[in-house]
């Protein structure tokens, strides 16, 4: 399955993060804006994310884990 969305429960899978750290990383002011935000909470575009990733966070991008998604 193919993802175009993280809400905050695929992010702290994603970065491997508590959610309270979660809360801090979308709150930066150079994390990408939420896409929408809907009743279960803010939703993020996954190419946002993941460029913020690979700008940020170098060696959590994708192609550079084996066991990637």
């Amino acid at each position: 399955m193919v993802r175009n969305l993280y809400g905050s429960a695929e992010l702290q899978e994603r970065l491997g993060v508590s959610r309270a750290r979660i809360v801090q990383i979308t709150t930066r002011p150079d994390f990408p804006a939420p896409f929408d935000r809907l009743a279960g909470g803010a939703v993020w575009l996954v190419t946002d994310v993941e460029a913020w990733i690979s700008e940020h966070r170098p060696w959590q991008a994708q192609g550079t884990d084996p066991d990637e998604r």
